[in-house]
């Protein structure tokens, strides 16, 4: 019986490899790091998020130095990398896929998740990347300004609310090989809401 399995899936390599990856595409997306930086320190990336509500930044009002409260958007970093369900197939400008668009989601881990009252509302971004034989990386918006102007983050501000509120946000990717057909990969990082203290 085992002879007959191992044979049936040599003639068939394609779907024996292919176990666990729904959809019709010969290729699919592998998420090979996911990170993020605060919008109050952008260059600062990390596998985890302080995302600031307020940010106090130096201003001159006046003639005066001011530190004058200030929002941003916070940014999120991936990196693709293309495989091939059948393992012995070669990778092909048709087995390319172009990632087109994402969608954020929060959660929160004491199943307290109503959009816009214990977790920001999730929301749909356009993006365009094409992954091929080399890995990619591309940047987009993780955190809306918007979001930092509602509820519930918005009564986070100068240590109102809850203080910090938590969130595991999920991001979907959503894209088509050359020929079309759809894929999907999922990234995961953790958020912390706060107003947190602001650089100098």
């Amino acid at each position: 019986m085992k002879r007959v399995i191992a044979a049936a899936c040599v003639a068939a390599s394609l779907g024996c490899a292919a176990a666990g990856r729904p959809g019709e595409a010969s290729s699919y997306l592998i998420v090979e790091s996911f990170t993020a930086a605060s919008g109050a320190r952008p260059d600062t990336f990390g596998g985890t998020l302080a995302s600031d509500v307020q940010t106090l930044v130096k201003a001159t009002v006046n003639g005066a130095q001011v530190r004058v409260p200030t929002v941003f958007e916070d940014v999120g970093q991936v990196r693709f990398k293309l495989a091939m369900k059948n393992p012995a197939s070669a990778t092909s400008p048709a087995n390319f896929i172009t990632v087109n668009r994402f969608r954020v989601v929060f959660r929160r881990t004491d199943g307290r998740n109503t959009p816009g009252v214990d977790v920001p509302f999730g929301y749909d971004g356009a993006m365009t990347v094409t992954v091929g034989a080399e890995p990619v990386s591309a940047g987009f918006t993780l955190v809306r300004i918007q979001s930092k102007s509602e509820s519930p983050l918005l009564a986070l501000i100068g240590g109102g609310g809850a203080r910090a509120i938590t969130t595991l946000a999920e991001i979907t990717f959503y894209g088509t090989d050359q020929a079309g057909r759809d894929v999907v990969a999922t990234a995961n990082i953790s958020i912390t809401f706060a107003d947190w203290g602001d650089p100098e």
